[in-house]
């Protein structure tokens, strides 16, 4: 699948067109600052956008009012079909986000509950009693996401709207031509609803790209021929950073090995996890790793890992953003794009990660492993690439026997190995054996 070979792009359009949080209800056409960034994109090596929610909401987008009308904080129909054709006819696949598992208090069927109570035909959309009340004092009582009571979960056992979401998915597939859907808290979608998402989304466009949101257990519950075609993978992103500030790489290949490995026990051998270092909705890489000198390294382990590679907009060239301080600060305004080493770093990156089909399809084996240093291969089709990462500020050694010559791809540089390798501080490779 084309999703496979690809480098994605997360924009979140709220923050990066610098929308009110409010909805206003004022027609802006800031989408279109999306367009800008094209060069941008391009030369970093993305051909895959990753596209944050953008229909009408009540506040930061996945509080959905209305599936088939593009937020007016950000434009309308006509924005949305410009930004989407040119970014197509310029190379790049676009998946939006699939909020299906909530909808926003102002979702019009909710209001109608709210309006008639138990005389409305959409009773049955959402989990409501109406023998209880809520935080806001309804005089009823409804499920919210997580007890949020700002996100009405929805019904998906009832065929009305399972229906109605599909039908929707539809009318984007026809009006923008999307090429895929990131489906939002996927790990709380019924089964059913992913499985008819699965099969009605393939019959529509043969190649449409599902990738879930999955935050623990086995991803293999959603990730299936049935349902997802993949899912988010947290257990690594946390792994990553986790290792660099613990000065552990034990954690990170130990997620590796058990996810990726050869042996019969490993979880997802030839499956592709969307990977990432940060989003929307965590702290952003450069304020999460203590060393900064490590992002670099972050960024190596990332594109180099199984799985498919994003990168969160801004991240290319080290946006700060914590948690602590509230979203908004994570999803910034962003008027203009910045480069620096970091961005080229990883441009080049993502240059490699699409032409190295190792890279895309091969096996994981870890070969050398200690707190502050490790070698793992991957392997395909007689191709085989070496990646070296040295975390510490100190020189390391590696010793092990894997092959003898070959070119470093992020220096273009010959290279002969015998019995290991010594890494400079803070140092990572890429090689690819001859």
């Amino acid at each position: 699948m084309w999703a496979n070979e690809s480098v994605f792009y997360q924009i979140y359009p709220l923050g990066f067109c610098g929308a009110p949080f409010e909805n206003d209800g004022k027609l802006e056409h800031r989408l279109l600052h999306v367009l800008d960034f094209i060069p941008h994109m391009k030369k970093l090596g993305i051909n895959a956008i990753y596209f944050s929610p953008l229909f009408e909401s009540d506040t930061h987008g996945y509080n959905t009012r209305d599936y088939h009308m593009i937020d007016k904080r950000l434009g309308d129909a006509k924005d949305m079909k410009l930004v989407c054709d040119t970014l197509h006819k310029e190379g790049f696949k676009i998946i939006l986000d699939g909020v299906f598992n909530h909808v926003g208090r102002g979702f019009t069927k909710f209001q109608d509950v709210l309006k008639y109570r138990e005389k409305s035909p959409y009773v049955d959309w959402f989990y409501i009693s109406f023998d209880g009340d809520n935080d806001y004092h309804d005089g009823l009582w409804y499920e919210g996401w997580e007890g949020h009571y700002d996100l009405v979960r929805l019904n998906l056992k009832n065929p009305f709207v399972v229906d109605y979401l599909c039908e929707t998915v539809l009318d984007w597939i026809s009006d923008y031509d999307i090429d895929g859907l990131r489906l939002d808290v996927a790990y709380l979608l019924e089964p059913s609803f992913l499985e008819r998402l699965r099969r009605d989304t393939k019959e529509w466009k043969q190649d449409f790209f599902l990738v879930g949101e999955t935050l623990f257990g086995d991803y293999n519950r959603i990730m299936n021929d049935r349902m997802c075609h993949s899912v988010t993978n947290y257990e690594c992103y946390k792994g990553i950073h986790s290792s660099f500030n613990s000065h552990n790489l034990f954690e990170i290949n130990h997620s590796l090995i058990r996810q990726f490995g050869s042996d019969p026990w490993c979880l997802y051998q030839g499956k592709h996890l969307l990977s990432f270092l940060d989003n929307h909705d965590v702290s952003r890489i450069i304020s999460t790793i203590d060393d900064t000198n490590q992002v670099p390294l972050a960024y190596v382990l990332l594109f180099t890992m199984p799985g498919i590679p994003i990168v969160y907009y801004g991240s290319e060239w080290g946006e700060p953003g914590e948690k602590r301080n509230g979203d908004p600060s994570l999803r910034p305004y962003i008027e203009k794009p910045e480069w620096n080493g970091l961005t080229d770093l990883v441009a080049r990156l993502a240059r490699i990660f699409r032409s190295q089909s190792a890279l895309q399809y091969g096996s994981f084996r870890s070969v050398a492993l200690t707190n502050q240093a490790c070698a793992y291969a991957r392997e395909y089709n007689g191709e085989k690439i070496l990646v070296c990462i040295n975390e510490s500020n100190q020189e390391q050694t590696l010793h092990f026997q894997e092959g003898t010559e070959g070119t470093n791809l992020l220096t273009n540089e010959t290279f002969t190995i015998s019995g290991g390798i010594t890494l400079p501080p803070y140092m990572g490779y890429i090689l690819k054996i001859n």
